[in-house]
């Protein structure tokens, strides 16, 4: 009986394990297809997040994944490294405002009246952006984006161009065109350092200053998705730097813009460290340009490309221009088609799945057909420059520059990137199809809404006619003319 009841127990506990057992497998069998079902849905094309970083005045070749060989940018080469860098790129315009204003909006801000540089003159007014025209902020907060602009701002002071009313959440940074890169004590309104209109005291360097809050942000808003405007004002004058930064430079012929390099290019590896510590840079899309060609104030270097800041040859308006999206993009990779700042709304657009609504009229392209081989050749056929007496247009390779009451040139860049031959005379249909193009395009501009101080327009029109008849400028600035005319009397 015993035995019997022993064997009873047996067969029971053998029972309830093989139940339990195949009970577990089942149950492991479900765990493991919603695992897998998690992890399908998180493999699922994500929403990027998006950053501009835009900086002021830089030389064409001050960075070293364009050749410099003085200026150390390890962090913004690893960036370039990490994507892809355009050869061929160009902003709307040779001067900061209405740079930006072009990159805000995507379209060319002759169309609103954003022609010459700052946002009004004279009896003008403060005018900046126009009212009616669409940011690319404005879109992405209306698609769920959290928006912050930092840094230099540059497209009006009056309450209705403030950045919080053209579509950013936040505005951490300066309206003005510049200012010192250390603290001030009595600001104007204009050259304080505000968040969202409130001033902020600070210490220490601007640049410095600017970086932490980009790290900050990110920090705040890592689970949401967000579009930075990143405006750092270096490496515009005033040429300061911070005292650790001129000694680490004290025997560069170039101290103070390699100090100042060596700032932006530190706060530009702060923000990609934070973004990689909390795993978001492969899914961030990320720009990185000049505003303008390098400046002449700054002793910035535009390498083999003629002129430079304010001008119509390539040097005034070709920018260094890296796209990184480790998600999307092929790393380490060149692009040689002719590109414009403009593409950056209808990039950005498209990798976060937003419709190009039909009557936004922007300028720009979406670049990802061309970057995977969908699209070959030029993502532009023309684009067009002009600030008031000075104009130009590119289609193709060739590029045509005209001077009011002056004269025009006309140039193959395909064998003359320097802009040195003189086309007019022995291409005569090419001159008239790009003199055409140009006429054409100017036709559907605005006349500008302001001007400029006379004495800069008098100096960049002397800069024009001594280039196009390649010899070199006898004064850059207004001083440099005053003395140079004194010398002459």
């Amino acid at each position: 009986m015993f035995r019997y009841l022993r064997l009873i127990q047996i067969t029971i506990i053998t029972c309830a394990i093989f139940l339990i057992t195949h009970s577990c497998k089942k149950n492991n069998s479900k765990n493991i297809a919603l695992e897998k079902n998690i992890e399908t849905q998180n493999s699922s094309p994500k929403k990027p997040n998006i950053i501009v970083i835009l900086i002021d005045d830089a030389g064409y070749v001050d960075f070293g994944f364009m050749g410099s060989k003085d200026l150390e940018t390890p962090e913004i080469d690893k960036l370039a490294k990490n994507g892809v860098v355009f050869t061929d790129a160009h902003v709307s315009a040779t001067v900061c405002a209405p740079s930006r204003a072009g990159i805000m909006t995507g379209k060319y801000q002759q169309s609103f009246g954003f022609e010459a540089n700052a946002t009004g003159y004279g009896d003008s007014g403060d005018i900046g952006l126009a009212d009616k025209v669409i940011t690319i902020a404005d879109v992405f907060k209306q698609n769920s984006y959290k928006t912050i602009a930092l840094g230099k701002w540059h497209l009006g002071a009056t309450e209705t161009d403030h950045p919080n009313k053209r579509g950013f959440d936040e505005f951490y940074g300066f309206l003005a065109g510049g200012r010192s890169y250390f603290p001030v004590k009595n600001p104007s309104r204009e050259h304080m350092l505000q968040h969202n209109g409130d001033r902020v005291k600070f210490d220490g360097y601007l640049t410095d200053v600017l970086g932490d809050y980009s790290v900050k942000f990110v920090e705040q808003n890592k689970d949401k998705l967000f579009f930075m405007y990143l405006a750092y004002n270096a490496v515009h004058t005033p040429m300061h730097a911070k005292k650790s930064d001129l000694e680490k430079y004290k025997n560069h012929p170039r101290q103070k813009l390699a100090a100042m390099t060596w700032s932006l290019d530190e706060n530009i590896g702060k923000l990609t460290k934070k973004l990689k510590d909390l795993n978001l840079l492969n899914n961030t899309l990320i720009y990185f340009l000049s505003d303008n060609g390098g400046a002449k104030t700054n002793t910035s270097k535009n390498g083999y490309l003629k002129g430079w800041k304010g001008n119509k040859f390539e040097g005034g308006h070709r920018v260094p221009f890296v796209m990184s999206w480790p998600n999307k993009i092929k790393a380490n990779t060149t692009f040689n088609g002719l590109t414009s700042s403009f593409d950056i709304f209808s990039t950005s657009m498209a990798a976060a799945n937003i419709p190009v609504k039909e009557n936004s009229n922007l300028e720009g392209v979406n670049l990802f057909p061309f970057l995977n081989g969908d699209k070959s050749g030029n993502p532009h056929e023309n684009l067009y420059w002009r600030k008031l007496e000075e104009s130009g247009t590119r289609h193709n390779n060739f590029k045509l520059i005209k001077l009011k009451n002056f004269g025009h040139v006309l140039y193959d860049l395909s064998n003359d990137i320097g802009e040195t031959k003189d086309l007019s005379t022995t291409e005569p249909e090419t001159l008239k199809l790009l003199e055409t193009n140009l006429s054409n395009w100017e036709t559907k501009m605005m006349q500008p809404l302001w001007q400029e101080e006379k004495e800069w327009m008098d100096v960049t029109y002397h800069i024009h006619k001594r280039l196009m008849k390649n010899k070199k400028a006898q004064y850059t600035t207004p001083s440099q003319q005053k003395k140079f005319l004194k010398s002459k009397k």
